[in-house]
């Protein structure tokens, strides 16, 4: 019989440059399976440090890539136990955002990669997190989600933006036509939809170019 307990547990997360009164953006950044915040950060070093301030969540459950026992990836859910997990990775945010005390005034963008974009919209959506971007980078929204869950955003002041490589193989024929009609189902035409050349990465260029 499979029970449930209930205990504390702590996680790191990274933020990158100072939060100051000439900051503009604060970014919640999610990164992708196999990633640590540590180094996924590292993208957004391009963005002017006096106007953007950077929050890169950690995904909880950490393993070693490969077989060698060297470097070190983490997931942020699989589908074992995905209802209870997202609880416990959405409290975790939450606990993030307190912590940061994020001022109103400030945009908040939130952007997710890969797998990332799952957390970030579940996040968005539970939550009801007003935000001014969301950027939905080489990943899909999952299945669960409908039109309603969406319907409390203000179109007039939150952009969605979704952005894949044109050779992502995880986004590819009839996966890649089934995301387009989720987004038009999800979003109907407030969504910016673009490609570029290039696999299942990131590039800092598109990064830089969206505020």
């Amino acid at each position: 019989m499979e029970k449930i307990v209930s205990y504390s547990s702590k996680n790191s997360y990274l933020t990158l440059n100072e939060l100051t009164d000439k900051t503009n953006y604060i970014w919640i950044v999610f990164h992708g399976i196999g990633y640590l915040s540590k180094y996924f950060i590292k993208y957004f070093e391009g963005l002017n440090p006096n106007e953007n301030y950077i929050i890169a969540p950690q995904a909880p459950s950490k393993y070693y890539l490969k077989n060698e026992y060297k470097y070190v990836g983490a997931s942020w859910l699989t589908k074992e136990n995905t209802s209870l997990e997202t609880e416990n990775v959405l409290n975790y945010l939450d606990a993030v955002l307190e912590a940061e005390n994020v001022p109103s005034e400030c945009k908040l963008i939130l952007f997710g990669f890969s797998q990332g974009v799952s957390i970030a919209t579940r996040w968005m959506v539970k939550r009801k997190l007003d935000c001014h971007m969301l950027t939905l980078y080489a990943g899909g929204i999952p299945n669960e989600l409908t039109q309603e869950d969406f319907d409390f955003i203000d179109w007039n002041t939150t952009q969605v933006k979704v952005i894949y490589g044109e050779s992502d193989s995880f986004l590819q024929g009839e996966r890649l036509t089934k995301e387009k009609d989720k987004l038009q189902l999800l979003f109907n035409d407030n969504v910016d939809i673009s490609s570029f050349e290039g696999g299942h990465e990131i590039k800092p260029e598109i990064i830089n170019s969206l505020v």
